[in-house]
């Protein structure tokens, strides 16, 4: 009796699922940077618009504050110069006597108050000086002007060769002034008081006639009056 072998070979190249001859294919995953929204740009260009508007709005106005609040000296001008008196001596020399009658105005342009100790005003004519005067003291508020009167009086003042120039003037009717004014004293600023000196010089035209000035020019001075 002849035994059959009965092959199984068929089960043996049955492919397991595990060893697929086509694999899946692999899977990629692409990570992308988030963009932005279209409108946040917009949002971003208008938010640095309106910084830099502040910024510039800011910088105007501490250029403005300190331009306002920044100290500065003190406006004086001749407001009133009277010829009170005039004699001319022949003998036993030429000289004069004369007295001039002033009135000095103070202005305070600064947001701080003006403490002085002193004004102090010299005239002279034709580049000599012929005198000075000295009044006192005072307080000046914040935007406000003080006034003050001062009377100068010569007794025998020498003016040799400008005599005769002296009265060409007085026959014009305008007589030449040179002034210079000076206060010294201190500036209230918040809690602290700052030195101040300030000098300036005027030419003040005088009118014999009506005794008024007719023109003024004035201009700062450096040095210190002594």
């Amino acid at each position: 009796m002849t035994a059959t072998k009965h092959s199984n070979t068929s089960s043996f190249d049955q492919p397991l699922l595990s060893e697929s001859p086509h694999p899946p294919p692999q899977q990629y995953v692409i990570v992308l940077p988030p963009y932005p929204h279209p409108h946040r740009h917009r949002l971003l260009r208008k938010s640095c618009r309106r910084s830099l508007y502040c910024a510039a709005t800011a910088l105007l106005f501490l250029i403005a504050a300190g331009y306002l609040f920044w100290p500065s000296d003190p406006e004086i001008s001749v407001v009133r110069l009277r010829l009170d008196r005039l004699h001319i001596h022949t003998r036993p020399k030429i000289s004069l006597d004369i007295t001039l009658d002033l009135t000095i105005r103070v202005r305070n342009i600064d947001f701080y108050s003006i403490d002085y100790d002193s004004l102090l005003v010299s005239i002279g004519y034709r580049g000599k000086n012929l005198g000075f005067v000295t009044s006192g003291g005072g307080h000046i508020k914040a935007r406000a002007s003080s006034y003050v009167n001062a009377t100068l009086q010569l007794d025998g003042q020498e003016v040799l060769s400008d005599v005769i120039l002296l009265l060409e003037d007085l026959a014009k009717g305008a007589i030449t002034f040179d002034t210079v004014s000076g206060i010294n004293g201190t500036l209230g600023v918040v809690f602290f008081d700052l030195p101040l000196k300030t000098k300036i010089s005027c030419e003040v035209i005088v009118n014999t006639r009506n005794q008024t000035i007719s023109r003024q020019s004035c201009y700062p001075e450096v040095s210190e009056v002594s």
